[in-house]
């Protein structure tokens, strides 16, 4: 399995628009991938205007497909402008919680 977790920093005053596409994409890509196995969304306690997405797919063509999706695209023309900076680590999944 394959992971990405990305941190994404917004502009201030973003929040709920950001949430707002954010929610909706991840629901989707669970709902309508098969190869989008997690796909949460996280704030940062510590840290105003921060995000945390923690994505797992099957394997790198999965998260290629994904970015292909109406769900995906639609929700980048949203919080792209939102977005202050952003960095992503890429991982490979060991292990997975099956109760989830």
């Amino acid at each position: 399995m394959y992971s990405i977790i990305v941190r994404t920093q917004l502009k201030p005053g973003n929040r709920e628009r950001f949430l707002a596409a954010m929610l909706e994409n991840a629901q989707a890509s669970v709902r309508e991938e098969s190869g989008c196995l997690v796909f949460d969304v996280i704030e940062d306690r510590e840290t105003p205007d921060c995000f945390h997405l923690y994505e797992v797919y099957r394997d790198e063509q999965a998260l290629a497909a994904h970015k292909e999706t109406p769900h995906y695209q639609a929700s980048r023309q949203i919080v792209t402008p939102l977005i202050e900076s952003q960095s992503v680590t890429r991982a490979d999944v060991l292990g997975l919680n099956p109760e989830r």
